[in-house]
C-alpha cells in the first residue's frame, strides 16, 4: 500500500467511495479516515496505512496502463496512435454455449449463442480500430475457454462448496463464471498489458425454456463501471483489496470518460433507451446522472487491473434484435424488421469505434510534425 502514498487526496477518497464504489455509509467500518491517511483493516487483525496527499498536489500512481492524459500527441487521423487495446468478447460459445446459459433458439430459426456473436463483433472492432492507430489484442480467437481447466476437474471443489445443489451444474458454473474469467484476467494484466479493455456483451431479458424462449417487444443498452459494492462485498478481504487498486489507480474517470462517449455514440446511431436498475436492489450506482452509465461490481471489471469498457447493448430476445440476429452479418443495408439497416453485428463495432474515436480524438493532441497521409478511396 505504501507504494500508493501521496497519490489521492482525502476528499477524493471519500468522494469516490460514497459516490462510485460503495452503496452505503458501512464502508467506514473497514477504512478509518483520518486528516492526513486512512487505516485500512487487512486480513483478520492486520492493518494498512495509506497516506493522502496533500489538497492540489498528488504523485502519479504506480501502475501498467496509461491514461489519456499520459499519450503523446497523435498523428492526424490516427486518434489511437499507440493504444493498447484488449477486447474481451465475452462468454465462450461454441460447444460450450448451452453450458454457459448463453444460448437459446426459437423452432425453425437459427441458434442465438452470446459468446458466437460476440466473437463476430470483436473481429469486426479489431481492424477499425487498428486503422485508427490502435494496438489490438484479442484475448480469446475462438470459440474455445482461455482456462485450461474443465468442469469435472472442479467437481471436488464444487462439492466443498457451501452453495449446495447439484454438483455437476456447480463445477459447470466454477469452469465458466469463474475459472475462465480469473484466466482471462491473468492474461491480461501479465501479458497483454493494455491500456483499456473493452469487454463485449448482448444483454438479455428472461427468456424462460432456451428451447421454446420468450420474445419481449422492448430492448436497452447501457454500459457497466467498476463500483457498487454491496456492504458484504466490501466485508471480503479480497474484494475489499481489488476495490482499493481500482480506485487508486484512478480507474474510475478512465472508465466514465471513455464509456460515456461510447454510449453517446451508441445512442446516435441506434436510438436505443437506458437500462434501468432497480433501485430497490442496492447493486449498482448510477454515474455522473447519466442514464446509460452505471457501476456495478462484476469479476471482469473487478480483476483487470486496467479501465475496463463494458458493453451490454440490445437484447438478445427482444423482436427487434432478434430478427437482425438472425439476419446475420452482412455488408450495407438489408431491409430488417420493417426497416433498412446495417448489420447488428457491423453498428455495434462501427458505435463502438466512434466513441473511442471521438474520446481520443477531443483529449489528445495532434501532433503537427507527424501527419498521415490519407490516401483517397
Amino acid at each position: 500500500m505504501r507504494r500508493f502514498d501521496g497519490t489521492i487526496s482525502r476528499a477524493e477518497f471519500i468522494r469516490q467511495l460514497d459516490e462510485v464504489f460503495t452503496v452505503s455509509p458501512a464502508w467506514r467500518n473497514w477504512f478509518e479516515v483520518s486528516d492526513d491517511h486512512v487505516r485500512i483493516h487487512a486480513n483478520p487483525g492486520e492493518h494498512l496505512v495509506l497516506k493522502f496527499a496533500p489538497d492540489g498536489s498528488t504523485a502519479q500512481p504506480p501502475r501498467t496502463w496509461r491514461s489519456i492524459d499520459q499519450l503523446p500527441p497523435a498523428p492526424e487521423g490516427r486518434p489511437l496512435d499507440g493504444v493498447r487495446i484488449a477486447i474481451d468478447a465475452g462468454h465462450i460459445g461454441g460447444r460450450w454455449g448451452k453450458m454457459e446459459e448463453r444460448w437459446f433458439q426459437l423452432p425453425g430459426m437459427l441458434p442465438v449463442q452470446e459468446g458466437d456473436m460476440t466473437l463476430i463483433v470483436a473481429n469486426l472492432l479489431k481492424p477499425r480500430l487498428e486503422d485508427l492507430g490502435a494496438t489490438v489484442t484479442l484475448v480469446r480467437k475462438d470459440t474455445e475457454p482461455v482456462t485450461a481447466l474443465r468442469p469435472e476437474r472442479l467437481r471436488e471443489e464444487a462439492a466443498s462448496s457451501s452453495a449446495g445443489g447439484d454438483i455437476v451444474k456447480l463445477a459447470e458454473r466454477l469452469f465458466y463464471r469463474t475459472a475462465e474469467i480469473r484466466a482471462r484476467a491473468q492474461l491480461v494484466n501479465e501479458s497483454i498489458q493494455p491500456d483499456i479493455v473493452l469487454c463485449l456483451h448482448f444483454n438479455a431479458d428472461a427468456w424462460g425454456d432456451p428451447s421454446l424462449p420468450t420474445l419481449v417487444p422492448h430492448h436497452h443498452f447501457h454500459m457497466i463501471l467498476n463500483g457498487g459494492y454491496t456492504d458484504d462485498e466490501v466485508a471480503l478481504t479480497d474484494q475489499r483489496h481489488q476495490l482499493l487498486t481500482n480506485l487508486l489507480q484512478g480507474v474510475h474517470d478512465e472508465e466514465a470518460g471513455i464509456s460515456r462517449s461510447v454510449a453517446a455514440a451508441f445512442v446516435e446511431r441506434t436510438s436505443m433507451p437506458p437500462y434501468r436498475y432497480d433501485p430497490l436492489a442496492r447493486n449498482a450506482r448510477n454515474v455522473d446522472g447519466d442514464p446509460y452509465l452505471w457501476a456495478r461490481n462484476l469479476l471482469a471489471n473487478r480483476l483487470y487491473e486496467c479501465p475496463v469498457i463494458y458493453f451490454e447493448p440490445y437484447v438478445m430476445n427482444s423482436q427487434e434484435d432478434h430478427a437482425r440476429i438472425q439476419a446475420g452479418d452482412y455488408e450495407g443495408l438489408r431491409e430488417v424488421a420493417g426497416q433498412r439497416r446495417p448489420s447488428i453485428f457491423r453498428e455495434y463495432a462501427d458505435a463502438a469505434a466512434l466513441g473511442l474515436e471521438r474520446y481520443y480524438e477531443r483529449g489528445r493532441r495532434p501532433d503537427p510534425a507527424n501527419k498521415s497521409v490519407i490516401s483517397p478511396e
